[in-house]
């Protein structure tokens, strides 16, 4: 059984999106609200609640900020958002907040309601194609972020004192002068740094170092 809340400050906006579940056996409708303040006074964490539809726009607390107290109340919860935009900064960031998906209300008719809700509750995103993607780079880039974070945590003094060196644009002979080792003892270390942080070149390493990643 889907138990589902509306949140939507337009009053002919929030009768049209409740009717579209009226003669639906497998979903009902616990509250519909028009603002975030009114549905969490309205709804209390013990009233079953498993999905959401959200208006970003909305008085008061918006959408976006209102995720984290929905989910705070109901951990669980499925939430889909409604946009009048399709300003992806701010889907992204609703989804980046806990959302899995959004419907535009350009677009909107009951199938579109109806296929969102059903698709989330099953588990899936229902978005579309250029903001899927640019959550997969998102979490590619914080992937990659953290691979090498945790490389670069594996780089000893030594190390990390010759990668200043690089940073510096020292040579090798420069660099083992500084240190006071030889170049082949700096040969070595900068092979088992480009090992350890998974690169193929000096700029790579100094690109890292530049960006914080080490």
């Amino acid at each position: 059984m889907i138990h589902l809340g509306i949140i939507e400050d337009e009053p002919i906006m929030l009768a049209s999106v409740e009717e579209c579940f009226e003669a639906s056996r497998d979903v009902i409708v616990e509250l519909a609200a028009t603002s975030v303040e009114d549905f969490l006074s309205g709804m209390s964490a013990s009233q079953p609640l498993n999905t959401l539809l959200l208006d970003i726009m909305l008085p008061g607390m918006n959408g976006i900020v209102g995720i984290p107290r929905l989910l705070d109340r109901w951990p669980e919860l499925d939430i889909i958002m409604l946009t009048n935009s399709d300003d992806s900064d701010n889907i992204f960031r609703a989804l980046q907040a806990g959302a899995f998906g959004y419907i535009s209300k350009k677009r909107m008719n009951p199938n579109i309601i109806r296929d969102a809700v059903y698709t989330v509750h099953r588990g899936g995103s229902y978005m579309s194609p250029s903001i899927a993607r640019q959550v997969v780079a998102f979490h590619n880039q914080q992937r990659r972020i953290r691979t090498s974070a945790d490389a670069a945590s594996q780089l000893t003094t030594r190390q990390l004192d010759i990668v200043q060196g690089l940073v510096d644009n020292l040579s090798y002979r420069e660099i083992g002068e500084r240190l006071d080792i030889s170049i082949e003892t700096v040969r070595d270390h900068i092979k088992n740094i480009y090992r350890k942080l998974r690169v193929n070149s000096k700029m790579e390493v100094v690109q890292k170092k530049i960006k914080g990643e080490i």
